[in-house]
């Protein structure tokens, strides 16, 4: 066991953090003995990770930030760092160490004001772990007032300070930033990678674990999701449907609205299982009184949460809209490869005859236009069209092929 375990079918990627976090026990080893660092060190003080969703970015990091915290007896002995069950490890990996800030947002951006508490701690000397280690999982998400301030935070670390940044490509990452990092790329993982990890960790069936491998491309998150969760899978069916629905203009407004009001309605449970429990944690937090009465001075905090969570379910509707948008690429996909003569890898086996039908009735110019006309809605959905007139104009270009 050690904690590149998880990190699915990144075998380089591991190699790599592997030497440095050996590189960096040998740095705190160094300092602590009062003698001269090791030469030529693979350890750095900043690393941006990227690669498509689901190739496991944010597992790297964790799994480097926990290499970094270990502190198994083995290492003394000549083990590496990164046993996965010591003390650092394991507080590492589930996110309760005090030196491991793991930073995610619900949000659609990362602020200034977020950026500079982070900035604060990375100034801290490790309260009582090796490193201080900060890892921002959503570094593409910082607004360009927040990227400039934690550039100066990587321009003149402090000593003992990591910076781990996460982000899809190197494009989505201000210049100035990732020209200060030294650079990790994943790669998607293999299906039967994917496949097997979801039964040897997950205890998914064989089958099931290798058909949502392969429905969702070797997306690991996707996988183990579409497996253990009936509602995401019921709701990928209908998506797929999609396609079928779109021969005439009311057929296509139909189907816009019914994708849009499938992704407002799955925001809106995934919102209500996490605010009634987050309203409540902050209420009873300031103090509230039996019946709900809140003490004086309250409102403008509660008034804030109750926006947060606003801004959530926002980003959160965008998500499950995209997610259904991927699905409908990954379909036309499998439309272009029948019509090229292949069924190799196939993402939708189980819809084999849906989609021969289509292939046969349209070219593959077409299918190539509807695949295009799915992207254009993706970027527009980013530059914050309404989500409904966007998906609309998808709609009708899938009909018009």
């Amino acid at each position: 066991m050690s904690v590149w375990d998880d990190l699915v079918g990144q075998e380089k990627v591991s190699g790599q953090l592997d030497a440095a976090a050996r590189d960096a026990d040998a740095l705190v080893t160094a300092v602590a003995a009062h003698t001269p660092p090791p030469e030529a060190s693979k350890m750095t003080h900043a690393w941006l990770f990227t690669g498509p969703p689901g190739s496991g970015r944010s597992t790297a990091a964790r799994a480097f930030a926990a290499a970094l915290q270990c502190v198994s007896p083995d290492r003394a002995l000549g083990g590496a760092p990164g046993c996965g069950f010591c003390d650092g490890c394991h507080t590492s990996l589930i996110g309760t160490h005090a030196d491991v800030q793991i930073v995610r947002t619900d949000l659609l951006s990362i602020g200034v004001k977020e950026t500079r508490d982070l900035v604060r701690r990375a100034q801290l000397s490790p309260a009582g772990g090796r490193w201080q280690v900060i890892v921002l999982e959503d570094a593409d998400r910082l607004t360009e007032g927040a990227g400039n301030v934690l550039l100066k935070a990587v321009e003149e670390p402090a000593p003992r300070t990591v910076w781990l940044l996460c982000a899809p490509s190197l494009e989505d990452v201000l210049p100035t930033i990732r020209s200060r990092c030294r650079h990790l790329t994943l790669r998607t993982p293999p299906v039967a990678a994917v496949a097997d990890v979801l039964v040897r960790r997950d205890g998914i069936e064989p089958h099931v674990a290798d058909a949502v491998a392969r429905a969702t491309q070797g997306h690991i998150g996707r996988a183990r999701r579409l497996a253990t969760d009936e509602r995401a899978r019921s709701r990928r069916a209908a998506v797929l449907r999609l396609p079928l629905r779109v021969d005439d203009v009311g057929g296509c407004l139909k189907a816009a609205q019914e994708l849009i009001d499938a992704a407002s309605e799955d925001a809106k449970q995934v919102s209500e299982e996490s605010d009634g429990k987050e309203t409540e944690d902050m209420k009873a937090a300031l103090g509230a009184a039996q019946g709900g009465r809140m003490p004086r001075g309250t409102a403008g905090v509660m008034k804030d949460l109750e926006d947060r969570q606003k801004r959530r379910r926002t980003r959160t509707q965008r998500d499950s809209l995209d997610l259904a948008l991927i699905d409908l690429t990954a379909f036309y996909r499998d439309v272009l490869a029948l019509q090229f003569g292949t069924d190799l890898a196939l993402a939708n086996t189980e819809m084999f005859d849906t989609l021969d039908r289509l292939a046969r009735g349209s070219s593959p110019e077409a299918t190539l236009r509807r695949i295009e006309a799915i992207a254009a809605c993706r970027v527009a959905l980013d530059r914050n069209v309404a989500p409904l007139l966007a998906v609309e104009a998808m709609t009708m270009a899938l009909r018009a092929g």
